[in-house]
């Protein structure tokens, strides 16, 4: 069915030079007797909620991208402090006055794995926000004591999302808040796993909050160092985060035996340093199942020494391993050559390939829609279906007949949204990577 349709596309458009590359075999493993298919994954963010949320486009959206050939989705969860599900852990803690559903009133993500498990996709929920949150949401409100600090005091720092809060990584109430979340995911919901991003993180400039500051001198008998570049304070405080992720994936696997945890950090020398997110830990440890690395770059030269820096082709050796570009913003489209460009040069490295994000495949590039569908699909030519653990039997929580009003979100750094869009919610999304 799909060769017929990119055949057909192919005569009807003459597409030029970009989509004639022959299609290209999917690396393995290099490890024997252990082959791994081609990661081939897509965000779906906030911006994408005007499809997510209208059943039928949603599975439109999703029977197109296993046309297409991908294999791994990674729908948002959670976001702004606020859960895009039916989620009684919020509601049980007052963090959420309304219930995020779909048009037809029907529970998004719900439907969405679903969708995606019939369509033999992995559905792996983004933790977005993981520990960020804005400053005015219900939860950094009722909660200031859970914030971490600055030296001076300060509560937040700026980000793709705009001036946000840190809930402290080392508060036991904050580590429960989002254990019990992603334990709702994938268990209540049956997910395929659970993916946390470079915001499960802390910026080195936060720990300077009263509970920090005693559990660490009460641990090392002094006072954390004036300067949060310290090679012992940013060990120690990466250390607690990797101790709590090391707890997460444990309950994680205990509840849902064979979910994926999936992490997309930072290149290691930045997330390490200045995110406190020793993420090669969390692989060499077996913390992590998948990586997929953010390198937003907007070149190939810049692009690809990371393919094979030490700590990426180790991670390729243990676990599937890609690394995500940008196929697109509204201000700022990418070209199809490009993101040609770079697949290859991941094949060429031996590692897998994830585009933030499902709007910008192929509605804000410089091509018509159906040439950027076409080159996608020859990329992807060649099938490399993943395998996930035994669905469990979900109880995913009944729609609620009536949908609450939405407050008036802020603004999304990626603009506004298209004009022949419908006037949906644009919740606060961010734009992961540098």
């Amino acid at each position: 069915m799909l060769l017929g349709w990119c055949c057909s596309l192919l005569m009807h458009l003459g597409l030029p030079a970009l989509a004639q590359t022959p299609p290209q075999p999917a690396p393995q493993a290099t490890t024997p007797g252990t082959p791994r298919p081609e990661l081939r994954g897509v965000w779906l963010t906030a911006n994408d909620m005007p499809v997510l949320r209208d059943r039928e486009r949603m599975r439109e959206s999703v029977t197109r991208l296993a046309e297409l050939g991908f294999n791994s989705l990674y729908p948002v969860v959670w976001n702004g402090g606020m859960a895009y599900y039916p989620s009684a852990v919020v509601k049980e803690r007052g963090l959420q006055d309304f219930t995020y559903l779909g048009l037809q009133g029907q529970d998004v993500l719900g439907e969405l794995i679903a969708e995606g498990r019939r369509q033999r996709l992995l559905v792996i929920p983004w933790f977005e926000f993981g520990f960020m949150a804005p400053l005015d949401s219900t939860l950094a409100r009722r909660h200031r004591a859970w914030l971490t600090e600055k030296q001076d005091g300060g509560l937040t720092s700026m980000s793709a999302a705009g001036e946000v809060a840190w809930l402290n990584p080392f508060r036991p109430e904050v580590q429960q808040l989002i254990t019990d979340l992603v334990l709702e995911v994938v268990g209540t919901y049956g997910a395929d796993g659970i993916q946390f991003d470079d915001h499960t993180t802390l910026p080195r400039e936060f720990g300077y909050d009263a509970f920090t500051t005693a559990l660490y001198r009460r641990e090392t008998g002094r006072n954390p160092p004036a300067n949060p570049a310290d090679e012992a304070w940013v060990k120690w405080r990466a250390d607690k985060i990797t101790e709590f992720m090391d707890q997460l994936t444990k309950a994680v696997r205990a509840r849902r035996p064979g979910a994926i945890v999936s992490i997309s950090p930072n290149y290691y020398e930045f997330a390490y340093k200045l995110q406190l997110q020793d993420w090669l830990t969390w692989v060499r440890r077996g913390i992590a199942d998948e990586l997929l690395v953010q390198i937003y770059r907007a070149d190939l030269p810049s692009y690809s020494p990371h393919l094979l820096r030490p700590e990426v082709q180790e991670s390729r050796q243990r676990i599937p391993t890609a690394i995500a570009i940008l196929s697109g913003q509204r201000s700022r489209p990418t070209p199809m050559g490009l993101i040609q460009q770079k697949v290859f040069a991941n094949r060429q490295a031996g590692l897998g390939v994830a585009f933030f994000y499902l709007e910008s495949l192929w509605q804000l590039g410089p091509e018509p829609p159906d040439q950027r569908k076409l080159a996608l699909a020859r990329l992807f030519a060649a099938p490399a279906p993943r395998v996930a653990g035994p669905a469990p039997a979900a109880t995913a929580p009944p729609a609620s007949p009536q949908r609450a009003p939405l407050a008036p979100p802020p603004p999304s750094p990626l603009g506004p949204p298209a004009s022949t869009r419908p006037p949906l919610p644009q919740l606060p999304q961010t734009l992961p990577g540098v």
